[in-house]
């Protein structure tokens, strides 16, 4: 018998995509998921993965391509792990996620389909990223034609994006169709001067290595944080390198730096230094502005973000009498944005940092209404919360990508607040928990916001009414 994971499967027709990126075929009444692939391709598949009622392949040949297939823009596509989508046309992409989010109701949570308004996509489909993090690595991923160059003078110093399934690999990035700004040109002078001055770029199997990362925040107002993480302790060097930056880019709002000697990437529990310029940077969402520091969360496109906070504004309905729970509500910008339509915000967060963040933007937008909490939000809603503030008339809850708690949904259930907006990420989660509230609650209408082009995720807006 072949071994199943050798097997390449020739003129493999693509009829569908799945809710992880993949084309999907059918064959002898198995389903097949091909990377690489989308609706109309017919491709021969190489698998690599095996079960009983499915496999996973990635396409090795596309014999008849879709007439949604179009040239990748980015030199780094299909290296880097980014922008997986880019070889599909934008408005077929739009199609895809739609369908995403409709397949995810119509199989989970049975919601019948007139209910989904059309999806929102971007007016901007390069360079919408308000943040990206580079690394910095003595071990450049080679091209075939650099390994079989032979030639050993290769600098193999980097600064880019991780080999995707390969944690010491990364692609030395030339430019990134992500971000716009001085993101571009930043990077590649600090990696340039560094590599000059033979300054060591992080071994991350050694754990050592002196530039570890780059992250570069941009808001819509023009203002620019940059911050760098260091492996190493060494003032003299951290002088130089941010001096050369402040220099160079003397446009940068907020320039700090981060030592980072531990294991692993996490920053949440160090101190970032600024070095020059402001501790934080002014994003604004309508008429509301929000301070973005170092350690910051913020949604990552800033200008469909407020598209996103709209679609939420106009679901919640809000009166002037109303009290609202917003939950999950990180920095507090969704409770910010709309505090001036509600008596009462009540926002939920179990990041501390988070909320620090929203009590010093609800001070900068002078919005005394807002009221935030940390803590877990299965433990947060309870009696003693309904006797400060009253029981809520509208919920706002944008969990993370596994959704609600089941402690948090059977509150929600006893609650019976009238209307509840459900903000996702993630339409297969969103639509689990949407089944388990339809007990007593019903789907009056979603809407599916496209956040990030060229890749698998997309947001989806649902509003629910209590059952009459």
């Amino acid at each position: 018998m072949r071994n199943k994971k050798n097997i390449i499967y020739e003129n493999l027709p693509i009829t569908a995509i799945s809710s992880e990126g993949y084309g999907i075929a059918r064959l002898e009444g198995k389903v097949i998921f091909a990377e690489g692939c989308i609706p109309g391709d017919v491709a021969d598949v190489k698998i690599y993965k095996s079960k009983s009622s499915y496999e996973e392949g990635k396409a090795i040949a596309i014999k008849t391509p879709s007439t949604n297939r179009v040239e990748p823009f980015c030199s780094h596509f299909g290296t880097c792990g980014g922008c997986k989508w880019q070889y599909a046309a934008y408005t077929a992409q739009l199609d895809f996620k739609e369908e995403i989010v409709k397949s995810a109701f119509e199989r989970i949570a049975k919601v019948a389909l007139e209910h989904i308004e059309p999806i929102v996509g971007c007016d901007e489909t390069q360079y919408y990223r308000n943040k990206l993090e580079y690394t910095f690595s003595n071990k450049k991923w080679l091209t075939i034609e650099q390994v079989e160059s032979g030639d050993e003078n290769i600098v193999r110093d980097a600064c880019g994006f991780h080999i995707p399934g390969l944690f010491d690999k990364v692609v030395d990035v030339e430019h990134c169709y992500l971000q716009g700004s001085i993101s571009n040109s930043l990077r590649d002078a600090i990696k340039k001067y560094c590599i000059e001055r033979k300054y060591t770029f992080y071994d991350i199997r050694e754990q050592k290595g002196f530039l570890r990362n780059l992250v570069i925040k941009t808001a819509s107002t023009g203002e620019v944080l940059v911050m760098l993480v260091l492996g190493e302790e060494n003032e003299k060097k951290i002088k130089d390198v941010m001096d050369f930056i402040h220099t160079n880019f003397p446009t940068i709002d907020s320039l700090q730096y981060m030592i980072n000697t531990k294991r692993n990437d996490s920053t949440y529990d160090l101190d970032a230094i600024t070095y020059k310029g402001s501790s934080h940077i002014v994003e604004k969402m309508g008429s509301k502005k929000f301070k973005i520091g170092a350690k910051s969360f913020f949604q990552t496109n800033s200008k469909q973000g407020n598209v996103l906070y709209n679609i939420i504004k106009d679901f919640a309905d809000l009166k002037q009498t109303d009290v609202v729970y917003d939950l999950y509500t990180g920095v507090g910008s969704i409770a910010i944005y709309l505090a001036d339509d509600c008596n009462q915000m009540i926002g939920i967060e179990e990041v501390k940092e988070a909320i620090n963040d929203a009590n010093q933007n609800k001070l900068l937008n002078n919005q005394s209404n807002c009221h935030f909490y940390t803590g877990d939000v299965k433990n947060i809603i309870n009696t003693e919360l309904y006797e400060r503030h009253g029981k809520p008339d509208v919920i706002i809850t944008d969990p993370p990508r596994s959704g609600m708690h089941e402690k948090v949904i059977i509150e929600l259930l006893a609650l019976e607040t009238p209307s509840i907006v459900y903000v996702s990420c993630n339409p297969s989660t969103q639509a689990r928990d949407i089944a388990l509230l339809s007990e007593k609650y019903e789907v009056i209408k979603m809407r599916p916001v496209d956040m990030f082009p060229h890749t698998k995720h997309i947001e989806n807006v649902a509003l629910l009414k209590l059952k009459k």
